[in-house]
């Protein structure tokens, strides 16, 4: 992201995991994704509540090891809000946690740049839930 000008579309995602670890087979996958450049990660916060209700807040330049994210690497960009990470965390259950991620859709990088040239927007961008593509897809069978 060395141009600030050539962004892909940016992404906030909020991962939630029963406990206070985030699953590997997930934090592998997102690596899959990003070092075969379809995304990269622009920022990351992991909160955790214990079955007391304490608040456990991790950033991504702190040791990321005993959460099950150390193999990502992530030079943050001070995208999270503190008003999204409120959000989270008064959802989380106790004993659960979350993986706030922030990432640039990098595979759209080059595409939106070029329609930014050409004078085009993104007017709107809807992802639609997977409850409903599931239960669409399995209507048309």
């Amino acid at each position: 992201m060395s141009d600030p000008l050539n962004i892909g579309p940016v992404e906030l995602v909020v991962l939630g995991f029963p406990g206070a670890r985030v699953d590997p087979d997930t934090v592998a996958a997102l690596q899959n994704i990003v070092e075969r450049g379809f995304v990269t990660l622009l920022d990351l916060v992991y909160i955790a509540k214990d079955l007391d209700g304490n608040i456990r807040q991790v950033d991504v330049d702190e040791d990321l090891t005993d959460i099950g994210l150390a193999i990502l690497s992530i030079e943050a960009k001070a995208l999270i809000s503190d008003e999204d990470l409120d959000v989270v965390r008064e959802s989380l259950e106790p004993g659960t946690s979350a993986a706030v991620i922030v990432y640039e859709q990098t595979w759209a990088r080059d595409f939106t740049t070029k329609a930014r040239a050409g004078g085009g927007e993104v007017v709107l961008h809807v992802q639609i839930p997977h409850d409903v593509v599931v239960a669409a897809v399995a209507a048309a069978l």
